[in-house]
């Protein structure tokens, strides 16, 4: 009987054996070919065999993806029909736990200001393209002088959220985090030095790191420096001999397996990290192996705007009323439950939320405060929704990145909705390399408030929309431009068998057109503002973006998800702000999926 269960258990242990072992060949060698992977004798052909998924970005959480009904599920009192309750499917992705504050966008001017300084004329309308307006604070008829000069700038108000940021900038802004976020995990790795603690190099204008840049050609950056580069990953496509690869395989042994290790942020480690990558860095034959590579899953994904389904949905978080594989109840704010107040015992009748109470009520009496702020306040001031987001109902609504339209096209599209896409690729010149924006080549727009901003910021890549001949044959689009499709755009009206190339602009049918449009006057490029004569129908344009949830200054009505609203891209108020968000890779979830408890 002994001797039965321990053949047993050995034939167990070979079979696990067995499994490991060929589990270990599957991740150094090609499964198909029985290529090995990282060994200059087979050509070197890399491949990340040690990576252990996707990290969680800074100030980020996981929203696992899945189905929930998306729209009113309240009375619709404003009769618009703008909340047509439709079924969606949604894609993991992570979002920022709380607003952007002001103390985190006056990080951002900072770096706009020293690597674009205002008091140079190429670089000013970049900086100023960027500030808030802080004159969203002034009423007419109210003394709120003092938060024009305070809100924004002021240590009172560090933790609290930004506002007074049109989507425009919000969408600036999360491009300048990509490039911030991954040129410190290229400094952690050694790959990239502190660019500002350089004395050889200028941190200026085109001169900045831009990921797509670096990403297209290390070498576009900061003109083929390579002074700016410290130690790049191990490369195994280089001809070397047996001795020698053996002896830089032992030496690049850690640095491939660490190629996906989670960066310790602490200060102590930082240093250490510093001292290391400046002992390698003083290295005579300078850069050495090859940089870093989408497929080695080391840097970020790149910051944007959450589309609205994902906004509902992430605020919705209909994932604490889930029993099994059903919703039970409808939710009607972020949290649980059909009230604003708290219902537990120890916090009985505090509000869940920061919203305006009623006529002339913004915050209660005083010494016995309903929400704690006559206008905004201090982001986490109230409990988190289910995923571990903050102010998703209240404070301030939030830009999102749709382009406005009274419906969510169901029937059209039910995975991963998003209403905005204008498809484009990299500028070639013509000696057939990518095109980054300098002093030069910078344009400028004038929004129809009279604003100037930059279409593309100095040192990064120009990209230009996709022709028609790109699109051709093409079974899932046919054009750059789909903001309008299907609602908008010529296939969408009577006109829908001419081609839009053979139109000219003022033949072209519109749906939506704003009532206001800059005219240009004579050859010195003079725009002035003038109203359009022409009478219109609506508000929506091209440029309307949508907003979500309540704030500040908002009823009651306001927070639940469900409900929509826009405003031109180009302007700000003081009850708008943002947060990012950034797409998932991989699997839906980061935790193995466990049985349903018994009940």
């Amino acid at each position: 009987m002994k001797r039965h269960i321990g053949n047993k258990i050995l034939l167990v242990v070979l079979v696990a054996a067995t499994l490991i072992s060929c589990n270990k060949k599957s991740r150094t060698h090609s499964e198909l070919t029985g290529w090995r992977f990282n060994d200059p004798t087979y050509g070197g052909f890399t491949a990340n065999t040690n990576y252990k998924g996707q990290k969680v970005p800074p100030g980020m959480v996981l929203i696992e993806g899945g189905t929930f009904t998306m729209g009113a599920v309240q009375d619709d009192v404003m009769f618009d029909w703008n909340t047509t309750p439709t079924k969606q499917q949604v894609r993991s992705f992570f979002m920022d736990e709380a607003e952007v504050t002001n103390l985190e966008y006056l990080f951002y001017l900072q770096y706009l200001e020293r690597v674009y300084p205002p008091s140079d004329d190429s670089y000013r309308k970049i900086y100023h393209a960027a500030l808030p307006d802080t004159l969203v604070w002034r009423d007419a008829l109210g003394f709120n002088e003092l938060l024009t000069e305070t809100y924004l700038r002021h240590p009172s108000y560090s933790d609290y959220p930004v506002v007074g940021v049109s989507w425009n900038q919000a969408s600036e802004y999360c491009k300048w985090r990509t490039d911030r976020v991954n040129e410190k995990i290229l400094m952690d790795k050694g790959v990239l030095k502190s660019l500002f603690d350089m004395d050889s190099v200028t941190v200026e204008g085109k001169n900045r790191f831009d990921t797509g840049t670096y990403l297209a050609n290390p070498k576009l950056l900061f003109d083929g420096d390579e002074n700016i580069y410290g130690r790049g990953l191990p490369d195994y496509s280089q001809k070397t001999s047996k001795k020698k690869g053996r002896k830089d395989r032992k030496r690049d042994k850690n640095s491939d397996e660490d190629i996906d290790q989670e960066v310790d942020d602490s200060d102590d480690e930082g240093n250490k990290k510093s001292k290391r990558r400046g002992r390698k860095s003083k290295s005579p034959q300078g850069f050495t192996g090859r940089h870093v590579k989408t497929s080695d899953g080391i840097l970020t994904q790149r910051f944007r705007l959450p589309t609205e389904v994902e906004w509902e949905y992430a605020a919705k978080a209909l994932i604490e009323n889930r029993e099994y594989n059903t919703i039970r109840g409808r939710k009607k704010y972020s949290w649980n439950g059909r009230y604003t107040r708290d219902q537990s015992r120890r916090r009985a009748g505090d509000q869940l939320a920061n919203f305006k109470q009623g006529k002339g009520d913004y915050s209660g009496l005083a010494g016995w405060s309903n929400d704690g702020a006559d206008i905004t306040i201090k982001i986490k001031s109230y409990d988190s929704n289910a995923f571990g987001l903050y102010d998703m109902s209240g404070n301030v609504a939030e830009w999102v990145a749709d382009v406005y339209r009274p419906i969510i096209d169901n029937d059209a599209n039910d995975f991963n909705y998003f209403r905005g896409n204008v498809f484009k690729k990299p500028l070639i010149d013509e000696e057939g390399k990518v095109v980054v924006v300098d002093y030069n080549s910078i344009e400028f727009d004038t929004l129809d408030n009279g604003k100037i901003v930059p279409k593309d910021l100095p040192g990064s890549i120009k990209y230009i929309p996709i022709t028609k001949r790109d699109a051709f044959m093409r079974p899932n689009y046919e054009k750059s431009n789909n903001i309008g499709i299907g609602d908008g755009d010529l296939s969408s009206t009577k006109n829908y068998f001419k081609d839009e190339e053979d139109m000219d602009e003022s033949s072209k049918p519109r749906m939506y057109n704003s009532p206001q449009t800059p005219k240009q006057i004579g050859e010195s490029g003079l725009r002035i503002q003038q109203y359009d004569t022409k009478k219109r129908n609506t508000l929506v344009s091209d440029e309307a973006r949508v907003y979500k949830g309540g704030s500040w200054r908002d009823r009651e009505y306001w927070l639940d998800p469900a409900q929509r609203r826009y405003l031109p891209q180009y302007m700000a108020t003081n009850f708008i702000g943002f947060r990012c968000a950034t797409d998932k890779l991989g699997s839906m979830s980061q935790k193995r999926r466990r049985k349903e408890p018994t009940r």
